[in-house]
């Protein structure tokens, strides 16, 4: 009955901005766009509760993009002011994604040269995840999203009784 993660969402404060960090950091593709700029934005009682938006709260763009062989990204623009900064690991709800790299290093430098900030240096995964070549590290947008960048070749040592293994992007 289910197929898996088809897609994750993102408010973004910019389109553009972010489309180009998102094709620069991640070489992603824009699939199509759902709401385009010169359109009437997306607003009133029944947008508002299709998509929880607050009241009066308008969206102006929404975007599609495919980063490789993962689920898609839709990039949402509000026409009206956003009510808080980005999420934090810290916070509830969503926080992040993840996008699984082959080779860390260009990957981060791709990430800072195009806008990003890396919160360290590639680390070595904890726990299960750990091996002698699995690396993570977190970063921020230049609108100060969370994206991890995530790398586990030497694979998971997943403990005894494991209801399902994880699902890793085909190389």
């Amino acid at each position: 009955m289910m197929r898996g993660i088809d897609h994750v969402g993102m408010t973004v404060p910019d389109m553009e901005e972010a489309t180009t960090f998102f094709k620069q950091a991640f070489d992603a593709e824009v699939c199509y766009d759902v709401q385009r700029p010169e359109q009437e934005p997306m607003q009133g009682e029944e947008v508002e509760q299709q998509l929880g938006l607050p009241s009066g709260k308008t969206i102006i763009h929404m975007r599609l993009l495919q980063i490789a062989k993962g689920p898609t990204l839709e990039l949402f623009q509000l026409g009206t002011p956003t009510d808080q900064e980005p999420a934090r690991i810290s916070d509830l709800g969503l926080h992040h994604f993840a996008i699984y790299v082959d080779d860390m290093q260009e990957a981060t430098q791709r990430f800072k040269d195009a806008g990003g900030t890396l919160l360290s240096a590639p680390h070595p995964l904890a726990g299960v995840e750990d091996g002698p070549r699995n690396r993570g590290v977190y970063g921020v947008t230049p609108w100060s999203s969370l994206i991890e960048l995530i790398a586990y070749p030497d694979g998971i040592d997943y403990p005894d009784g494991s209801e399902a293994k994880r699902w890793t992007p085909l190389a």
